[in-house]
């Protein structure tokens, strides 16, 4: 405890004091952009099937970057808040991951789908509410060793919560940057989990601030799935397409905006489910993409893929590769499912690598299928470089 009071009490002077670097000519005032990393092998590691999906038996292997998904901050003070498990599994999240072989860094994930996206626009409008939360998370992460912070606000809702997105960002890698400076320690990551293109329509048109990605984020991770699913519920689609001829609304699409952006390629972490979308076929004789559908199909519109896996064997479903799109989908009798298997996962992987990115990631750990798909990545990955 008295550590974390120490640490707390740097965190809150080094914010004070990134303040007034900022506002003078120093260095500290105009950060340089990330450095280009070597390669990321990522996924997302749901804390909560801790039980059935222990650190230990994580092939590392397969991966550089762990994020431990999720924690969530406070909405009266923004600060991190931790559940009663929290403490023992960060703890054996981030041992388990250094004392691997290979080693794999663990990153602390902030937000996700689950969480509130008006605390995030609370927290990031005022520079009290930025300064409690950069603190916080400084201090949780440094506590549960972990490597990196990770920001899913999903997402920002206007223009002003972009803008202050900016703000947010800057000041804290400016802490982050002089936290590590103070404490002879390496900096910890930030990484920052986006729409998969920098533009956002609904409800209304708004951009990610490029700019101050550019500068101060490590780690872009759009999530590049989910563009289609049961809220669609009159045609089948392929959720996590790498091309679509037809729209604007696929990987390959958000991955050169993203790039048009002025976001160096080495930061884009392109994400890949491993997970699939089903709907139930409206005549089971139309079967492709974009066939007739009535709703939702098999798990309320999800199957992870290891259940596709069973899925398919159980009834002998049909398997297609869709070429032009880059995904695969299967079928047997009104049930349909589309999704990546190994093959469209080293297509993306790939492409990923002709388009000069960081790396990947998958959501989430847990529904791979024997880890087949990890594995595929991985060694398509590392066949490339």
């Amino acid at each position: 405890m008295a550590y974390q009071k120490f640490l707390s009490l740097l965190v809150i002077t080094l914010y004070e004091a990134s303040h007034i670097a900022a506002a003078s000519p120093s260095p500290l005032s105009s950060l340089s952009p990330p450095p280009h990393l070597c390669g990321v092998k990522a996924a997302y590691w749901p804390s909560w099937q801790a039980e059935s999906l222990p650190p230990s038996s994580i092939p590392t292997a397969y991966f550089t970057h762990l994020f431990y998904a999720f924690v969530l901050i406070d909405p009266n003070t923004f600060q991190i808040l931790l559940n009663p498990n929290d403490d023992q599994w960060m703890e054996s999240f981030t041992s388990t991951l250094h004392t691997s072989t290979p080693r794999a860094k663990a990153i602390l994930s902030i937000g996700g789908a689950g969480a509130d996206p008006a605390t995030f626009s609370a927290m990031a409008s005022t520079s009290s509410g930025r300064s409690a939360f950069i603190q916080s998370s400084i201090t949780a992460a440094r506590h549960h060793g972990f490597d990196g912070l990770d920001l899913d606000w999903e997402f920002p809702i206007n223009a002003q919560d972009m803008s202050n997105l900016a703000l947010l960002l800057k000041e804290w890698r400016s802490v982050l940057n002089q936290e590590s400076l103070t404490t002879a320690t390496p900096r910890l990551l930030l990484s920052v989990a986006v729409y998969y293109s920098p533009d956002l329509s609904y409800p209304g048109p708004r951009a990610y601030p490029g700019d101050a990605i550019r500068r101060y984020v490590d780690i872009l991770s759009p999530m590049c799935f989910d563009y289609h699913g049961g809220w669609e519920p009159n045609a089948t689609a392929a959720h996590a397409l790498l091309y679509d001829g037809k729209s604007n609304v696929s990987t390959s699409y958000g991955v050169a905006a993203w790039k048009r952006g002025g976001v160096a390629p080495k930061q884009i972490v392109m994400g890949m489910p491993a997970y699939g979308r089903t709907w139930t076929l409206e005549d089971p004789n139309q079967h492709g993409i974009g066939a007739p559908a009535v709703g939702a199909g098999q798990g309320g519109g999800v199957l992870v893929y290891s259940a596709i896996v069973e899925f398919n064997t159980g009834n002998n479903a049909t398997v297609v590769f869709d070429n032009a799109t880059v995904s695969t989908y299967s079928y047997s009798g009104t049930n349909w499912v589309g999704y990546d298997d190994a093959t469209s996962i080293a297509s993306k992987v790939k492409f990923a690598m002709a388009q000069g990115l960081g790396g990947y990631f998958f959501w989430a750990l847990g529904d791979d299928s024997n880890w087949t798909l990890a594995k595929t990545a991985s060694m398509t990955w590392d066949s490339g470089n």
